[in-house]
């Protein structure tokens, strides 16, 4: 590990006993690439302090220094007034710090508890796993955490929401001063949202403390007492949560002011219909879900975790079968068998699992933004067009201002928010007729969310239809002409935009027998 150049004494000497981790002069460079240059940030015992900037500005670069998953190049770091130095993530525990990162760690042919708890599973004569106490504390942790988790159940059987949960817990069941938390809600609907705070405030004690990053800007007024802003590699400013406002945080991080109260139109009537979804049903959940999609509209579905809402998406697209119901595109009945039957018939979707499902991780952006188009718009009797591929996919990489040095760089090396990106840019370049964006900005900041939500309504004006998924509900009130709301499994109702609250959404989320008089509940009324 190389030795930090920042002198510790100069710090060290002057430690205030109130700071529990303190970085200095954090320098780290990748080919092509400085990450961070004069970075600092520190912690005080008993915080939350969240870490915000756009995608690229340097986070989780930042934090993988600390917890020895990247080698120091320049800097000091002290904890609880002592130097820290670690060469990987087993030391940072050790020492106090643990990471939950934004992309999952996990085994998912391992049980809950297995992943949990993996190298520390209690043993019998040294060799042998003890099933029942390893089951036992996990479910103490569980119970102690309030996560409803079963501690059998095998990872890969949970959903995206559940997963970030094993993550959660694994992280806790650490003795850990500093606990820090890259993106832990980005999958977590509100009342998620809530449990985690409720988490963390329980962990945060006058001995303790939380960096806490996130890109979901209205998290921040409800659990962090500091907020410290990093642009392209650099640290910008650090103030008091309670003495500023998201729209002041947001221009630090961008160095511009957003408009985040923008609301669409109510759907003209006049519009054509373009896909008709009736009685859709499945096995598992679904039942007799009904909706029609106007020509340029953002249909939004909301509804808590486990309403159903990615299952329509998948049910449409051919991922999950369908034990009936009929989809009509164009007035021409389609039964996709999978989500590239779809495709072909006209209809995109991004999945909210980018890594399982979206990308392939070890190709280049070029590749995976042409991948869907490549035999139809690409080819031509055997001979590929590789100017072509490579001039859309650079106009794609400008358009959706995908940070990368090249497009041949690897996927794998891109930052989360540019990773969904080159998804959305493979759809575009499909050019399909229905849009179905599950969690578009899923670990998106706010200045690329700006990007993406101009995005999807310039699409929608130019006569794309877009059914949009979403846990945030500002996002879906922001997007939607109307709001498609679930609940276990069925439609409890349609909002038109200028009835779309919070409170009216929440309501057929949690009291589906009991809709707003304004929602559409029935398929005769959809038109």
């Amino acid at each position: 590990m190389p030795v930090p150049s920042a002198e510790p004494d100069l710090v060290g000497r002057n430690h205030d006993p109130d700071l529990l981790l303190q970085a200095e002069a954090i320098t780290k460079t990748f080919p092509g690439v400085k990450a961070l240059s004069d970075m600092r940030f520190d912690l005080r015992k008993g915080e939350v302090l969240a870490l915000v900037g756009e995608n690229g500005a340097g986070k989780s670069t930042l934090m993988k220094l600390l917890t020895g998953i990247y080698p120091m190049e320049a800097g000091q770091v002290w904890l609880d007034g002592e130097p820290l130095q670690v060469r990987n993530p087993k030391e940072a525990q050790e020492r106090g710090l643990s990471i939950i990162h934004q992309e999952f760690n996990l085994m998912p042919h391992l049980t809950v508890a297995q992943n949990i708890f993996l190298g520390r599973e209690p043993l019998a004569a040294g060799f042998f796993t003890q099933p029942r106490q390893l089951e036992r504390r996990t479910r103490d942790l569980l119970d102690r955490l309030g996560l409803p988790l079963d501690p059998n159940a095998l990872v890969s059987t949970l959903t995206v929401a559940r997963q970030q949960m094993v993550e959660i817990a694994k992280a806790l069941s650490y003795n850990s001063k500093v606990l820090i938390m890259d993106e832990p809600t980005a999958a977590l609907n509100e009342a998620e949202v809530e449990t985690l705070h409720g988490l963390i405030r329980r962990f945060v004690t006058p001995e303790t403390g939380v960096v806490y990053i996130s890109h979901r800007m209205p998290e921040l007024k409800r659990i962090a007492d500091r907020i410290t802003v990093i642009r392209d590699g650099h640290y910008v400013d650090t103030v008091n949560t309670a003495e500023t406002t998201v729209s002041q945080v947001i221009a630090r991080m961008v160095g511009r002011q957003i408009d985040t109260s923008a609301r669409p139109e109510n759907v003209r009537g006049d519009r054509p219909v373009l896909m008709s979804v009736r009685d859709l049903s499945t096995k598992s959940l679904l039942r007799e879900v009904s909706f029609d999609l106007y020509e340029g509209e953002i249909l939004g579905f909301a509804g808590l975790m486990g309403a159903g809402r990615t299952e329509v998406a998948r049910a449409i697209v051919g991922a999950d079968p369908r034990a009936r119901g009929t989809i009509v595109l164009r007035d021409r009945e389609i039964s996709p068998r999978n989500p590239a039957q779809a495709a072909k018939f006209g209809i995109g979707y991004l999945s909210e699992d980018r890594k399982r499902y979206g990308l392939m991780l070890d190709q280049s952006v070029s590749f995976n933004t042409v991948i869907s188009s490549l035999a139809d718009t690409f080819s031509t009797a055997g001979f590929v067009d590789f100017g072509g591929i490579a001039r859309v996919s650079q106009e794609q990489r400008e358009a959706l201002r995908v940070k990368t040095p090249s497009i041949n760089q690897l996927v794998r090396n891109l930052s989360g928010g540019n990773q969904q990106k080159v998804v959305i840019a493979r759809w575009l370049v499909k050019n399909c007729d229905v849009l179905i964006f599950d969690e578009p900005t899923r670990g998106i900041d706010v200045g690329a969310k700006d990007e993406i939500y101009t995005l999807l309504n310039r699409l929608a004006s130019e006569g794309k239809s877009i059914i949009m998924i979403s846990s945030e509900l500002p996002e879906v009130l922001r997007l939607s002409h109307r709001v498609a709301v679930m609940s276990q499994g069925r439609l409890s109702g349609i909002l038109p935009a200028a009835d779309a609250t919070q409170e009216a959404i929440m309501a057929l989320a949690t009291h589906p027998d009991e809709p707003p008089a304004d929602a559409i509940t029935t398929a005769e009324d959809l038109r």
